[in-house]
């Protein structure tokens, strides 16, 4: 039985892991214009500007780079409780930690893929120093004058050995809903997009190739406007940034979209996908066959080479 709506607010922040932690945060400061907001050893706070809470990035230095935790804002104390106790009922185990600023207690658990998800409720509202004050009382803090300025962290895509065992994790336990997939000829789930909210998509699962678990396929910024990523493609060029893919628009989703990589080898995408609103409490999930991703993008661009080459088909 899918749990009710609405437990998970939002996404609250990601942990990344970079082996050049100073080259990380000065893309990410300099490139797409957030703001530090706090160091602990070798972690370092970011923030985007339109960020209620205290950080919407965490960077970590390790060896290698990769995701680390994916923090889920509960819409309630109660909603809290709710989502443990289906992951208990549901095999599930867990444990409370209090390891981040601005945020109290977070309970852990992992996805079948060995993704560390974390969900809490207590959080302390962004207080913006004065050289960061906006003038609108209704925005957290100003607008950067430099990089691209991105808005909010948008979605996360983790690939995974087995996409619909992680798929379902997301609807049984935190009760995110389905809103497109892939499915391959074989009758494989290839790939699936869930929202918790009435976002197009919050989390993404993909068919890792390897049959590795718990790899990161990318977290994605979203930004005001279609120009806004053609900016940001200017300012990679100019800036040294590698660009793997686009500017484009994903057939799936309907997302504008650019692809980078950050200096610690991180995919990062640039989107702007506030168009499309899942606002139908009936929305049907639309699935996508094996020959109708063979197209490519919705403008006919080839998706990365990587996917065809390996044999999993093409994410949007």
């Amino acid at each position: 039985m899918t749990p009710p709506l609405g437990d998970i607010a939002h996404i609250g922040h990601a942990q990344l892991f970079t082996p050049d932690l100073d080259a990380s945060v000065a893309f990410f400061t300099d490139y797409l214009g957030l703001t530090v907001n706090g160091q602990d050893g070798d972690t370092v706070y970011l923030r985007t500007f339109d960020d209620y809470e205290h950080h919407s990035l965490v960077l970590t230095a390790r060896e290698q780079p990769g995701l680390g935790r994916l923090a889920l804002r509960t819409s309630s104390e109660e909603a809290l409780h709710r989502r443990i106790k289906a992951n208990e009922e549901a095999g599930g185990t867990g444990k409370w930690v209090e390891d981040e600023p601005g945020l109290g207690k977070l309970y852990v658990t992992t996805d079948p893929d060995g993704h560390e998800h974390a969900l809490y409720w207590e959080s302390e509202h962004y207080r913006a120093p004065e050289e960061l004050r906006p003038a609108l009382k209704n925005q957290p803090q100003a607008k950067p004058n430099r990089g691209v300025g991105v808005r909010r962290l948008d979605h996360i895509n983790f690939l995974a050995a087995d996409v619909l065992a992680n798929a379902e994790f997301q609807q049984n336990v935190l009760g995110a809903r389905p809103t497109e997939q892939i499915r391959l000829d074989s009758g494989k789930i290839a790939a699936r997009w869930l929202t918790y909210t009435n976002k197009s998509y919050d989390v993404v699962y993909t068919s890792d190739w390897t049959g590795s678990e718990g790899r990161l396929h990318h977290i994605a910024f979203a930004t005001d406007t279609r120009e806004d990523i053609l900016r940001a493609a200017d300012l990679a060029i100019d800036s040294g940034v590698f660009i793997e893919t686009g500017p484009h628009k994903h057939a799936i989703q309907q997302t504008f979209f650019l692809y980078v990589y950050e200096p610690g080898g991180n995919r990062i995408e640039l989107c702007n996908p506030l168009t499309r609103l899942v606002l139908a409490p009936d929305w049907p999930l639309i699935t996508w066959t094996e020959e109708e991703r063979k197209k490519g993008q919705a403008w006919g661009l080839k998706t990365i080479e990587s996917f065809h080459t390996h044999g999993t088909p093409p994410v949007a």
